[in-house]
């Protein structure tokens, strides 16, 4: 059986990146402009660069296809760790209302700033990212402190107050929004949906940083996800220091998001499809759904910012619109699954 496991897992996390290869290919040659797959490689490779291909590849679509990449591996195993810690098949890093906190921070910023910082340097592209990580980061110690109960950290109270965090940042940024000129009010709304349409590699390599550091602690710990589904008691009476584990997986969660929130917007149900596609694909063990999470859910930000750019273009739809289409009436479906 273990061997049975192991060979479907590795079908499935072979077929899944091949679907996001194929993605890639769809993202990087079509478009308003079409180019083939060989100019692609030439340009890329650099045996026989072309200035126009040069300029629509590096500055425009790979950069936009990386960060989709990024985001989509980061939110999928948020999602999935989410749902272990919690025992929850509806948490979502959106729920956490960590995403409300960026978005608060970000709309003080283009309040304060009217949408831009003077110069041309790293600062400049990086000051908004950075006001939505603190505000991500503000949102997370707040809801990391009042989840705390009689000494142990509730996971049911954590989503409540996570809702709850939600809801007053969502309600500050209203706030913050009515005093803004209409040109900036418009950027916001973008934002708050969700949208990489303008990503660059400062924000690529900004969100690495976190990604790199925090993804391998969590898949170190799938053992620890694996035991909690036993229940807290069962849990501890296996050795497992509870808190301490889930402290290291919050901690490691709320860091991911924070990173791709500050580049991407408010994208919401990523982790939670990625998670229940997962667990009907690879089964329950999470060293084996970890990873299939992080790339169902890098297939379907790419996939969702190819379609946003694309069906309706010359408009562009944010992307966080695209995947709000599949994931609202998901959600609904597991809970309605879920009550009856």
């Amino acid at each position: 059986m273990p061997n049975a496991l192991s060979k479907r897992f590795w079908m499935v996390l072979l077929t899944s990146l091949i679907g996001v290869l194929a993605v890639i290919y769809i993202s990087l040659t079509n478009g308003t402009f079409d180019i083939t797959i060989v100019e692609v490689l030439q340009t890329l490779f650099r045996t026989n660069p072309v200035r126009e291909y040069d300029v629509l590849i590096f500055e425009f679509r790979l950069p936009r296809i990386v960060i989709a990449a990024l985001v989509g591996l980061g939110l999928g195993i948020v999602g999935a760790v989410l749902q272990g810690i919690t025992r929850n098949g509806l948490a979502d890093p959106g729920i956490l209302g960590i995403n409300a906190g960026a978005g608060a921070a970000v709309v003080i910023f283009m309040l304060i700033f009217q949408g831009q910082v003077s110069g041309n340097g790293w600062m400049s592209v990086m000051t908004m990212p950075l006001f939505g990580m603190v505000g991500g980061l503000m949102a997370a110690i707040l809801i990391y402190a009042f989840s705390w109960n009689n000494g142990t950290l509730d996971a049911q109270r954590l989503i409540l107050v996570g809702i709850a965090i939600g809801s007053g940042f969502g309600a500050l940024s209203l706030y913050v929004s009515l005093k803004m000129n209409p040109q900036d009010y418009e950027m916001a709304t973008v934002w708050f949906l969700g949208s990489i349409w303008n990503a660059n590699w400062q924000f690529i390599v900004s969100i690495l940083p976190w990604l790199i550091i925090f993804i391998p602690i969590i898949l170190t710990k799938s053992h620890v996800l694996d035991l909690f589904q036993l229940g807290e008691t069962k849990a501890k009476s296996l050795g497992v220091s509870v808190e301490k584990e889930k402290s290291i997986l919050l901690i490691s969660s709320i860091g991911i998001v924070c990173a791709c929130v500050s580049v991407s917007g408010s994208i919401g149900f990523v982790g939670l499809i990625s998670a229940h596609i997962s667990r009907r694909l690879v089964g329950m063990y999470h060293k084996h759904i970890l990873p299939v999470c992080g790339v169902v859910g890098m297939f379907l930000v790419v996939l969702s910012d190819f379609i946003a750019k694309t069906v309706f273009s010359p408009v562009e739809l944010p992307v966080g619109i695209v995947i709000s289409i599949i994931g609202v009436p998901y959600f609904l479906y597991l809970l309605f699954k879920a009550t009856y």
